[in-house]
């Protein structure tokens, strides 16, 4: 868990993202937003779901530095989104 804790933290993104994925944070919904973020009908726990995002995370970057057309800000600030809300919870979920 610390390992991904660190590993999130490490992240070095531009302002931008990080304050659009902020102000974000507080309409996220995990029952609705996770699923349709990461693409699955089940939301996992949230240490499987921070590991998939940040696997997804790392390949949006990797789009957004190349400078590839593909690139979506939108799905980035999303996917940002769901990282920081899934860190808050992971506490939690190591207590229960």
């Amino acid at each position: 868990m610390s390992d991904l804790l660190s590993t999130v933290g490490a992240l070095r993104r531009p302002r931008l993202l990080i304050r659009a994925a902020r102000a974000g944070l507080a309409e996220y919904n995990r029952s609705r937003d996770l699923k349709r973020v990461m693409r699955v009908s089940d939301a996992p726990d949230p240490e499987r779901a921070l590991n998939a995002l940040i696997s997804e995370e790392a390949r949006i970057e990797a789009t957004r530095q190349a400078g590839d057309a593909s690139y979506s800000f939108g799905r980035h600030i999303e996917v940002l989104i769901a990282m920081m809300a899934e860190c808050r919870l992971l506490p939690a979920a190591r207590q229960a």
